[in-house]
């Protein structure tokens, strides 16, 4: 760890309290990183302000002494965008947690950086209302982060991402201002969004510290159904038949191989006996009875057309989640084998052929590796997981899997997708972000970084390098 100079460190204990600044060891690890385990988190010392007015003044303190600061949320992302591996210091938000000004005629609350999705999500339950951005990592996921990575999750298909309900953005910039931007208007063309920029942004253009939420009405009475399909080209048709009919909450896949795993593993019970290569998991509300027999009869067209092979459809709210389970398990079931992971996106109709290169050419070249796919392929959004051999050493999988980087991120780059789909960019996807985004675009947003971050103090060295 890097150590902090006692100058530095009074001047940040000014500014917070000497009981919110940490240095000690275990501190530095636990918030110096993120899920990813490719950097050492080498902080110099974190910080954990209570108040906007605390975070600004940290950022005037650091643009005065040139610290780097690296905000810090739940630390659930994929791509180390949140790793402080350079001796920054950690401004994390945890503190930053209230939730305030419920406006129940436009549906919005003014929520603070730190307070945890899962939190939000049953707030809102209260006032009987709904805030549809989920994903696995509810429960530690801070709405900061959730902001600062446009995070999207299981619900896309029928509500988008993260920065669809965010009416309103407190952010302090790299030059300590403290913007106030679009103040949970639903209309508002006054001139540049700037709202829309910081979301994204992964914490390079300013701190995130206050946001106003929008919320919705619940769904009612879900129910969940799960198909074995024979390929990946019958998914999508399965998709199509069924979006063409009915509004879809969620349609998410998982393979075989993926399957198994958490059987395996987690005490859940296959959905049925039949094997098929992938399973689409379907989510949808029951109005009325039509809609149970509509999903019914569209189940049975997709059968006769020989697209599934078999089906189940949850008959209760424990059944459903039973069935959920077994999509969402998958990430905590396959971490024991430390995989190599990627999230990666094209147009909807064109997975199946993308997927079909990325597999041919990673099995081509490592024939031992197991491959995982699982992902929101109602959005294009596809999670490639490769798992390292128990006898592989772990400098060799990773040396393995930067090769297998490239050759994915060329297969992307031919179908005009993105390195990353909704983990973004940080340290691990930087040298290939050209990828997806042209010189133009690059230069454009380095130039955006200067404006908000003047001096370079905020998250740097992600997404790219200046």
């Amino acid at each position: 760890m890097t150590p902090i100079s006692p100058d530095n460190l009074a001047a940040l204990q000014a500014c917070v309290g000497a009981d919110r600044v940490l240095t000690d060891a275990a501190a530095l690890a636990q918030y110096g990183r993120d899920w990813t385990r490719v950097h050492t988190p080498a902080p110099s010392a974190v910080v954990l302000p209570g108040s906007i007015a605390e975070v600004q003044a940290l950022v005037q303190l650091a643009l005065e002494r040139q610290l780097a600061l690296v905000p810090s949320g739940g630390r659930t992302g994929l791509s180390a965008g949140a790793v402080a591996c350079n001796g920054e210091i950690v401004v994390a938000l945890d503190r930053l947690n209230r939730i305030a000004d419920f406006n129940p005629v436009d549906r919005t609350v003014r929520c603070g950086a730190g307070v945890i999705t899962a939190q939000l999500q049953a707030f809102a339950g209260d006032q009987g209302l709904f805030y549809p951005v989920d994903f696995a990592s509810s429960g530690s996921s801070q709405i900061g982060g959730n902001i600062s990575t446009n995070a999207g999750g299981i619900k896309v298909i029928r509500h988008g991402m993260t920065r669809d309900w965010v009416a309103g953005l407190k952010v302090v910039t790299g030059s300590g201002e403290l913007l106030d931007l679009n103040r949970g208007l639903v209309k508002n063309n006054a001139g540049y969004d700037l709202r829309q920029l910081v979301i994204g942004a992964e914490g390079t253009l300013g701190i995130v510290v206050e946001a106003t939420m929008q919320l919705s009405r619940p769904p009612k009475d879900l129910a969940v159904l799960v198909l074995g399909v024979t390929d990946m080209a019958a998914v999508m048709r399965v998709l199509e038949t069924w979006q063409g009919a009915m509004d879809l909450q969620a349609f998410e896949f998982f393979s075989e191989l993926a399957l198994q795993k958490v059987v395996a593993h987690q005490g859940l019970q296959r959905p049925f006996a039949t094997e098929a290569d992938f399973y689409a998991l379907l989510e949808f509300e029951q109005n009325t009875p039509a809609d149970m027999e509509q999903a019914m009869a569209l189940f049975e067209h997709c059968m006769e057309q020989g697209w599934v092979l078999d089906g189940v459809v949850s008959q209760s709210v424990a059944q459903a989640q039973a069935l959920w389970r077994l999509r969402e398990d998958i990430s905590e079931t396959i971490s024991r084998w430390t995989p190599y992971k990627n999230d990666i996106s094209t147009t909807i109709a064109r997975v199946p052929d993308f997927l079909a290169e990325v597999e041919a050419v990673v099995s081509s070249a490592y024939p031992d590796f197991e491959i995982i796919w699982f992902g929101h392929i109602g959005d294009g959004n596809v999670h490639l997981n490769v798992l390292k051999p128990d006898a592989l050493p772990m400098a060799e999988f990773q040396q393995r899997c930067g090769e297998v980087s490239r050759w994915v991120f060329e297969i992307v780059q031919r179908y005009e997708g993105s390195v990353s789909a909704e983990h973004g960019v940080g340290l691990l996807k930087k040298d290939y972000l050209h990828y997806s985004r042209s010189a133009a675009e690059i230069a454009i947003m380095q130039q955006i970084k200067r404006v908000f971050d003047p001096q370079g103090i905020m998250n740097p060295g992600k997404i790219f390098d200046l």
